[in-house]
């Protein structure tokens, strides 16, 4: 019940404060051809080998991260309220596992924050289309530790 309370929550903070475009990660819905261009960078041990991206509103965008490091780790876009938001629903969600303790289903996390989880030497691709609305958005890894260890970097939304 407090996991369902806790999601639904996270779900109506970030509901307004981010607008992910009409594909909002989904894979089923955009085709090769509706990709803009694809971004590549590795996950590692507590860090992201890009601490900031620039991408254009609108622009469709294939994410592909290779996670080289020891550990699980996430990618979710959102704003900085609904990134803290998410990771004190991560807190107390994980119970002491490295892992957040939850099972994130590839998508929409929380609702409508564009989310993959990858795990240790894999690779996972995320379709996003930049909102036209939107100033300022952040990617984290939000599995407890993560984020404060610097898995995080800045989307500048190009105009």
């Amino acid at each position: 019940m407090r996991k369902t309370l806790l999601a639904l929550a996270l779900g109506m903070i970030t509901t307004t404060a981010f607008a992910a475009g009409e594909h909002g990660g989904s894979h089923a819905d955009v085709s090769e051809a509706d990709i803009d261009r694809t971004i590549s960078f590795e996950a590692g041990d507590m860090w992201f080998d890009s601490e900031s991206l620039d991408i254009s509103p609108g622009e469709t965008v294939k994410f592909e991260i290779v996670n080289t490091g020891n550990l699980g780790h996430e990618f979710v876009i959102g704003d900085a309220e609904a990134q803290e938001a998410h990771r004190k629903m991560m807190q107390e969600m994980s119970g002491g596992h490295d892992d957040g303790g939850h099972d994130m289903a590839e998508g929409e996390h929380g609702g409508n924050m564009p989310a993959i989880t990858i795990a240790k030497g894999e690779t996972a691709e995320l379709v996003w289309t930049a909102p036209e609305n939107v100033d300022d958005l952040e990617y984290a890894c939000n599995i407890p530790g993560h984020y404060e260890a610097g898995m995080s970097g800045n989307i500048d939304l190009q105009g």
